[in-house]
């Protein structure tokens, strides 16, 4: 079996990234299912010592900064996330390095016969998703690669999701908003119970700065699970120092130390989950971990996360192409602030294309009054949005908007449309971002 003949494997079962989410159910989320794989494989997602995160937004910031900092004091570190941007690969990394697609291979030959196995039991409990042979496969090649600390992000909620099956010494909760509302509930309470589901008892729980409503969920389910619970804006704080367009410098004063830190991320937001990090760090370093603040420091310093506020295309009086993921109201009006915080002085023009599941208005109407033009266009995603639902959203709000049938089409059209001094701005889904990343060949710009 090659790396293509693997992905065409674990793509055939039911992949709930590329249809309409479903509703949790027992037929459609059960973790039994995913348990019965991993004891026929040797139980690998207990073989290291695990930071689990759960959230809304910024959870794959978060990680990124936490591998980093373990990474920098020494440390082998796995990391799961998920979408991709450009390659499969990049969801499965040791070290900062993505799985080898022939080491890919491997694995899921050598799962096959144990998948076959479990899908036999399939009126137990149901078939095996997409997700949960993905999540099964990083615990296998985090376990024959021998890491200390495996670093791993849902991929939906959090008490059914398929990385629900870890034992965590550190369970993270990034900041909750409304989003997957058909799927984890149409209230911020709903949604983090959902997502409280992987703090575990014996373990830290950590979370950023909430709601009101969903902060009383994480404190009830902690008291209940009799979980120590770090708090960011109570027990860590942080202050933002200086801003520039290649990242910023954050204090963040902890409960073991205080941190200078360089942040190569910009966004406000992005101070939140470095303190966030950090008081997971910290919580390690209490349950004993060898990390110096030294450690922390440098790890952060030398985040890499593309695809959030990523400059990717630069030159002098030139339109600067900037890509941003954010994918609900709540992400918008934190990239709408972000844009106006470092590029006060450009004019916009956004490149905007969502998933049809998402709340569209919501994000219309924090982009939209950004923008002096958008142009509306899809991603190939089986998910994505028709122009037709997002045009109609516009044009009720006075906001000036054209349609391009692709997303290279489109990026032609705003360099057209752009003079200098312009911003080109990308969003509303990491699809669009991934097919402009491969549009522009990764040019030179600043990863931030």
């Amino acid at each position: 079996m090659d790396y293509q003949a693997a992905l065409q494997y674990i793509m055939g079962f039911t992949d709930y990234e590329r249809q309409p989410r479903q509703a949790f159910s027992p037929a459609n989320f059960d973790l039994r299912r995913v348990e019965a794989l991993l004891a026929r494989l040797g139980n690998p997602h207990l073989a290291a010592k695990t930071v689990h995160i759960a959230g809304t937004k910024g959870k794959g910031s978060t990680a990124a900064m936490i591998q980093s900092a373990l990474r920098a004091a020494g440390f082998r570190v796995g990391l799961f996330t998920s979408p991709h941007l450009l390659s499969f690969r990049e969801r499965i990394q040791v070290d900062g390095r993505m799985i080898p697609g022939e080491r890919l291979a491997a694995i899921v030959e050598r799962m096959k016969p144990e998948v076959e196995e479990v899908l036999a039991e399939e009126e137990s409990f149901g078939r095996l998703t997409t997700f949960e042979l993905i999540a099964a496969l990083a615990f296998v090649y985090f376990a024959e690669e021998a890491v200390n600390f495996q670093v791993v992000e849902t991929g939906l909620g959090g008490r059914l999701d398929a990385t629900n099956v870890v034992s965590p010494l550190v369970a993270v909760i990034t900041s909750i908003s409304l989003d997957h509302t058909a799927i984890l509930g149409n209230t911020l309470a709903a949604i983090a119970k959902e997502k409280c589901g992987i703090i575990k008892p014996g373990s830290i729980a950590v979370t950023a700065p909430q709601a009101t409503e969903a902060r009383r969920v994480i404190i009830f389910t902690c008291s209940e699970k009799d979980v120590h619970l770090l708090s960011v804006g109570q027990d860590v704080t942080w202050r933002s120092d200086e801003k520039r367009i290649d990242g910023q410098q954050v204090a963040i004063q902890g409960l073991l130390d205080c941190y200078d830190i360089w942040l190569p991320l910009i966004g406000d937001h992005q101070q939140e989950n470095a303190a966030t990090a950090v008081a997971a760090i910290e919580a390690l370093r209490m349950l004993g971990a060898d990390i110096s603040s030294q450690a922390i420091a440098e790890g952060l310093k030398n985040t890499v996360w593309p695809g959030r506020l990523q400059i990717v295309e630069t030159s002098n009086g030139q339109p600067l192409v900037v890509v941003d993921g954010a994918h609900n109201g709540d992400s918008a009006a934190r990239l709408r602030q972000a844009i106006r915080d470092n590029f006060p002085s450009r004019s916009v023009i956004l490149i905007l294309g969502t998933s049809a599941d998402k709340d569209i208005g919501a994000i219309v109407e924090e982009l939209g009054p950004l923008s002096r033009l958008v142009i509306v266009t899809r991603s190939a995603h089986p998910r994505a949005a028709e122009a037709s639902a997002i045009v109609p959203l516009l044009e009720g709000r006075g906001v000036a908007c054209t349609v391009a049938l692709d997303v290279p089409s489109a990026l032609r059209e705003a360099k057209k449309a752009a003079v200098s001094g312009d911003l080109i701005l990308v969003s509303g889904s990491l699809f669009v971002v991934a097919e402009i990343l491969a549009a522009t060949g990764l040019k030179s710009g600043t990863p931030v």
